[in-house]
């Protein structure tokens, strides 16, 4: 089979890593790997946020947690009530991928941006998971003043995250396919 096609169906979430840092190297690969994604127009309406510093990644999982217990949503509630839960799963290595809010397909190009990253770690044997926590509570005042902090551009608005690091387990099995999800028209 294709090395392309083997590294795509071969991929997996995980939700449960190690300590161990990705290299610099390895980062500046998937860096670039997610520069390298399509975008609307060609226009790269995004920004891309690398967090590996502990306390700093520590002081967002508490805002994020904040206002998990804050929300109207009792399925946000009841995780951020767990005082083991991190909306990172531990990872070492956060990519916030975030939005100039002007360009016309910006969440979309975000997206094939955090997939190009976890198809090159995946080639890499660095594991990842794509976590939208950001998504929902980026705009929260607190949140968005620790991203501010972090880099994320004032008028840019968070689209997802990739996480990303070794795994503690092997990794998960596929999810049996749907079917009924295709149509061919010839």
């Amino acid at each position: 089979m294709n090395e392309v096609i083997q590294n795509i169906l071969t991929r997996r979430s995980v939700r449960s890593f190690t300590e161990e840092q990705i290299s610099d190297e390895n980062l500046n690969i998937l860096l670039e790997a997610a520069e390298y994604a399509p975008s609307g127009m060609g226009k790269q309406g995004w920004h891309f946020t690398v967090v590996q510093n502990k306390e700093k990644m520590d002081k967002l999982i508490a805002a994020v947690k904040e206002q998990m217990l804050n929300s109207s949503e009792e399925r946000f509630k009841k995780v951020g009530s767990n005082p083991d839960f991190n909306p990172f799963y531990n990872a070492p290595t956060v990519i916030i991928t975030a939005y100039d809010k002007t360009s016309a397909t910006v969440e979309a190009d975000c997206a094939v941006a955090l997939e190009n990253i976890f198809l090159a770690a995946h080639s890499l044997k660095i594991s990842s998971c794509w976590v939208h926590i950001l998504a929902y509570f980026g705009k929260d005042p607190k949140v968005r003043s620790i991203l501010s902090e972090l880099g994320v551009p004032k008028d840019y608005e968070v689209s997802g995250s990739a996480v990303l690091g070794y795994s503690s387990k092997p990794l998960p099995e596929a999810a049996p396919r749907k079917e009924g999800l295709v149509n061919i028209v010839k």
